[in-house]
C-alpha cells in the first residue's frame, strides 16, 4: 500500500502507512516473544527444560533468563534469515499451535469434563473442527521449504525432549505416576 501511494505522489500517506505497518509488526513480534518466553518458562517449571532457565527475577517477578535467551535467539534468527523466511516460519508455527489448541478443546471436553473453565468454547465440536481445518488449509498454502524448516524445528524439539525432557519431566516422576493413577481412576468412574 505504501508503495502504491508513493507511486501516485502521495509520499505523506506512504510514510504514514509505513510507520503504521512498522508499529504493527513491532507489537506482533513483541507479543510473540512474550508468549514464547512464557511457554518456555512453563516448560522449565515442568522440567521439560532445565529448571534454572525458569528462575524468576527477585525484584521484577519475571523469568528473566528465558526472556533474555528468547531475545538473543530471535535477534540471531532475524540477523541471519530473510524476513520472508522468518514470517513463514512464524506463520506455520502459530497455525500449528492453533490446530493443537482446537483439537485439545475437543479432547479435554471428553477426557476431563471436570476441569474448571473460565471460558467455554461454543458449538463444540463443530467450531474447533472448523478452526483446525481452516488453520490446516492455511498451513497447506505455505511453500514446501517452509514445511521442511518446520519439520526440522519439530525434529529438534523432539530430540530435546528425548535427550532431556523425558528423563527429567515432572510427569516422568512421582507426580506423573500420581496423575496417571488419577486419570485411570477418572476413566474407571466414567465407565470408559
Amino acid at each position: 500500500m505504501a508503495e502504491a501511494f508513493s507511486s501516485v505522489g502521495l509520499d505523506f500517506a506512504s510514510t504514514l502507512i509505513s510507520v503504521g505497518a512498522l508499529a504493527g509488526l513491532t507489537s506482533v513480534v513483541m507479543i510473540l516473544m512474550l508468549g514464547q518466553s512464557r511457554i518456555l518458562f512453563a516448560m522449565s517449571r515442568d522440567h521439560l527444560l532445565p529448571p534454572g532457565l525458569g528462575v524468576v527475577h527477585h525484584r521484577y517477578g519475571t523469568p528473566y533468563r528465558i526472556t533474555i535467551a528468547t531475545g538473543v535467539a530471535v535477534a540471531l534468527l532475524a540477523g541471519f534469515l530473510p524476513i520472508g523466511t522468518l514470517a513463514e516460519l512464524v506463520n506455520i508455527g502459530t497455525l500449528f499451535a492453533f490446530v493443537l489448541v482446537s483439537i485439545a478443546v475437543i479432547v479435554l471436553r471428553r477426557t476431563r469434563p471436570d476441569l474448571p473453565r473460565a471460558f467455554r468454547v461454543p458449538f463444540v465440536p463443530v467450531l474447533p473442527i472448523l478452526s483446525a481445518l481452516a488453520c490446516l488449509y492455511l498451513m497447506l498454502n505455505l511453500p514446501a521449504d517452509t514445511w521442511v524448516r518446520f519439520a526440522g524445528w519439530m525434529a529438534l524439539g523432539f530430540v530435546v525432549y528425548v535427550v532431556y525432557g523425558r528423563r527429567y519431566s515432572r510427569l516422568a516422576g512421582a507426580e506423573g505416576e500420581a496423575a496417571a493413577a488419577r486419570a485411570t481412576a477418572d476413566r474407571g468412574a466414567r465407565g470408559g
